[in-house]
């Protein structure tokens, strides 16, 4: 099982708490050009009273979009390093179950979210047009899809790795159930995004998308023994967000090709995703079929040898 996979390499406590540490200390060190490039341009008094919306619009969206994500590919990078020398873990061991990474799986789920999040963007462009001005510039736009399609793969896969990989098998590890570290990693993935300017816009109930987002994706990866699901499911929904609608508000500012111009309602941000998530878990449970739930999401893990 998933899970258990931790036991192949090393799994001691203290090697987690470690490889935690130097993750986030490679993701601080990263995030210090796209600090040191907002001072050179705006000014390291006229930056510190600005809101983190400000921040964003300091440079041009491309370059500030290009910024946020280098950190994550750092990390990224960071996480298979320390997997295998600091575990002993080889990277399948960390990203799957089966015998080998299976590709079709995050193709499948990639699809299925690209599918349904641009046909409720056509929706809402049906219903709401003037909620929506056409904003794309052909040039800006080509820079922007260089970026996500070579950027954002690494910052989703660097969240799945970190949060549904290694803290789960770790946590797993330690705490001997599976129920633990779904429910410890999904408020965690919620608290991290708490910075993000939506929830500055929208007030704190929005963390609770993203708990709910951090509970669908553990229990995707909990149920189908691997990342594959998970990992396809958050690139696709990134690169949705950042190529086809942005807004004022958001902390993907991007050249898309729309811009939400209406007035954000909380409600609408939690229903849309619980309707997102209930049909691709739904579709996602029928093509793989899934099945001893609760043995999967809250029974024990043990040392398999």
């Amino acid at each position: 099982m998933f899970i258990e996979n931790a036991y192949k390499g090393k799994s001691d406590a203290w090697r987690y708490i470690v490889g935690i540490f130097l993750i986030v200390l490679i993701y601080f060190i990263a995030s210090m050009p796209f600090g040191i490039a907002l001072m050179a341009e705006a000014g390291a008094g006229k930056l510190a009273g600005m809101s983190e919306t400000e921040m964003l619009s300091v440079l041009e969206p491309n370059t500030t979009l290009f910024y946020m994500l280098l950190p994550f590919a750092f990390a990224f990078f960071g996480i298979l390093v320390i997997s295998r020398l600091l575990h002993d873990h080889p990277l399948k061991f960390l990203v799957t179950s089966r015998s080998s990474f299976d590709w079709s799986r995050v193709a499948f789920s990639f699809l299925v979210v690209t599918v349904l999040a641009v046909l409720s963007l056509a929706i809402d462009l049906a219903l709401s047009p003037d909620d929506y001005v056409w904003n794309y510039e052909p040039e800006r736009f080509f820079g922007l899809m260089l970026i996500a399609v070579l950027m954002i793969p690494l910052q989703t896969t660097a969240e799945e790795l970190l949060m549904r990989g290694y803290l789960f098998q770790g946590l797993g590890v330690a705490l001997k159930n599976r129920l633990a570290p779904l429910l410890i990693t999904s408020i965690s993935f919620g608290l991290l995004h708490s910075l993000n300017p939506e929830v500055a816009k929208l007030g704190y109930g929005l963390i609770s998308v993203y708990i709910i987002t951090g509970l669908f994706l553990g229990i995707i990866t909990l149920m189908d023994e691997g990342l594959e699901l998970s990992i396809g499911f958050h690139a696709a929904n990134n690169l949705v967000i950042a190529l086809l609608v942005t807004s004022d508000w958001t902390a993907f500012q991007t050249n898309s090709l729309y811009k939400d111009v209406s007035d954000p309602v909380l409600a609408e941000y939690i229903i849309l995703p619980l309707i997102i998530y209930s049909l691709v878990g739904f579709i996602l449970s029928k093509k793989y079929k899934w099945s001893a739930w609760k043995l999967k999401l809250t029974g024990s893990v043990s040392n398999p040898s």
